[in-house]
Order: structure tokens, then C-alpha cells, then sequence
């Protein structure tokens, strides 16, 4: 079951507040996207921290419902 790139970026957003969050379908199929998340939450976090902090604002649906996901994750620098 395809999950719709909009609910990706709502769960992203809702539990990381000012988040900047980019979904790019890699597949055209609602299976495989990239996602790109600026959040301020991530300052001084390690990377491997920032991207489970994404994974747990999507609340166990990887490798579910959400297939594949291409992760990149950063602080803003301003």
C-alpha cells in the first residue's frame, strides 16, 4: 500500500515544529521517496540521531506502509 508524499510531510512536520521538509517520489510509485528535513530541533545532534528522530515522527511505518526512504537530514546553518 502506497503512502501519499503529503502524509510524510505532515508527520515529519508535526513533531518536528519548523521543520523544513522536501518529499521527491524517486519511483512515481508512492513507495520510494527522498526526503530532505532542516529542523532546528537537530542542532547538535549526530546525524544517526537526527535521522531516528525522523523515523520516529513517522511512527513505525517504515517498512510498512512507507516502503523506502532516502534520508537527508541538517541543522539550519542560519
Amino acid at each position: 500500500m502506497a503512502m501519499p508524499a503529503a502524509e510524510i510531510e505532515t508527520l515529519i512536520a508535526a513533531a518536528l515544529p519548523g521543520a523544513r521538509v522536501t518529499i521527491t517520489d524517486l519511483a512515481g510509485d508512492g513507495d520510494h521517496y527522498a526526503a530532505h528535513v532542516e529542523a532546528p530541533q537537530f542542532a547538535g545532534m549526530t546525524r544517526i540521531a537526527q535521522h531516528k528522530a525522523v523515523y520516529s515522527a513517522l511512527g513505525g511505518r517504515m517498512g510498512g506502509t512507507l516502503h523506502a526512504l532516502q534520508l537527508t537530514t541538517a541543522a539550519p546553518t542560519s
